[in-house]
């Protein structure tokens, strides 16, 4: 069944006032243009003001500043896109469930469970999930079709695997993380030694440590550490197809988006902000809230918090190709700018005094 709320219930479970009338029921979250009767919408991003006129929506997340611009019921809050956030949990439909019984504290027919397997109270196991011996799956957590729980692998209460994430042996989840689909923790560090003909594996003893609240997304990769565990600390949040190295740490609450690849023993602090396709190599640290533009590639450690970026600006094809040309020559002209610079100063007389 589709969720509802009236204002009052919204207002109780996301801690915000009402300005207007409390009974008015919403069934669900729409953008100020899409909205329409029963749907919930928000102001988050100003330069979306215009459209508040127009929108149809029953009901609107307003910053207080902005209630008196309207005339229909509005949640105020001095964060509206936090409190969008909240609600958007609300109304999460009940097909997120991964499951495909749909029934709670049950283990499908099909799925393989090891008897030395530990399993908590309200578990879910779906379809063809193998769990295999000694992993301990805590309370209220939810393992999707197709998923495989190694040896000794832990995961904390209330988790959730989507359908088809594997863990290796010796994995460790907190609690409430989020895994979706295609997520890979736990594989092989990409360790070799070169003994001049071929290249020797090294046997990758450590695992993998999530911290609570972590989200991986689908097709991410997590591999385990050559000794040291790899650590994802508490908070993080990962988009899809990230490839995390061994003896990686990444500190609480870090974003790291879409397509990023953090080398072996990159270490990276809190609250930072990776941003889609950025390559940091391996060895580096990078102090708390820094921030990476799209693309960048960071080759250096980084100290001092800020916004760093990298790479060159997209140009019209022929002009980046002259201009590829005249950076190839810098460093000739440089040195040449340097001889220029130090005859004049060996000319001045100044310098004979």
């Amino acid at each position: 069944m589709k969720p509802s709320f009236t204002l009052k219930e919204l207002s109780r479970h996301l801690d915000v006032p009402v300005q207007g009338d409390e009974s008015t029921r919403i069934g669900g979250l729409a953008t100020l243009k899409g909205a329409g009767p029963g749907d919930l919408s928000f102001l988050a991003n100003p330069r979306y003001a215009q459209q508040l006129s127009a929108c149809r929506a029953s009901a609107l997340i307003l910053h207080p500043d902005l209630a008196a611009t309207v005339s229909v019921p509005c949640l105020l809050s001095r964060s509206p896109y936090v409190t969008y956030a909240k609600a958007s949990q609300l109304f999460a439909a009940a097909e997120d469930s991964p499951l495909q019984n749909g029934e709670d504290n049950a283990v499908h027919a099909s799925a393989v469970v090891s008897q030395q397997a530990s399993l908590g109270a309200n578990v879910s196991i779906g379809p063809h999930v193998v769990i295999e011996n000694g992993a301990v799956i805590g309370d209220g957590s939810r393992i999707g079709a197709g998923s495989v729980i190694g040896r000794n692998c832990r995961i904390g209460a209330n988790s959730l695997l989507y359908p088809n994430v594997t863990l290796y042996h010796g994995v460790s989840l907190g609690e409430r993380c989020i895994i979706h689909s295609g997520a890979v923790i736990g594989a092989d560090g990409f360790g070799f030694a070169f003994d001049g003909q071929r290249s020797v594996k090294i046997a990758q003893l450590g695992a993998v440590t999530l911290g609570d609240d972590v989200e991986v997304g689908a097709g991410s990769c997590i591999d385990r550490g050559a000794l040291d565990d790899t650590i994802v600390e508490e908070g993080v949040k990962i988009d899809n197809q990230v490839q995390i190295g061994h003896n990686c740490v990444v500190g609480a609450h870090t974003v790291i988006c879409g397509c990023s690849a953090l080398a072996g023993s990159t270490r990276v602090g809190r609250y930072c902000v990776i941003g889609g396709g950025v390559g940091i190599t391996g060895h580096l640290s990078l102090c708390d809230k820094v921030t990476v533009s799209a693309m960048s590639m960071v080759t250096q450690s980084i100290s001092k918090p800020g916004l760093y970026s990298s790479g060159t600006l997209l140009q019209e094809s022929g002009l980046w190709k002259r201009n590829a040309v005249t950076l190839s020559k810098l460093t000739d002209l440089s040195r040449r700018v340097r001889t220029l610079e130090q005859g004049r100063s060996d000319e001045d007389p100044q310098n004979s005094k």
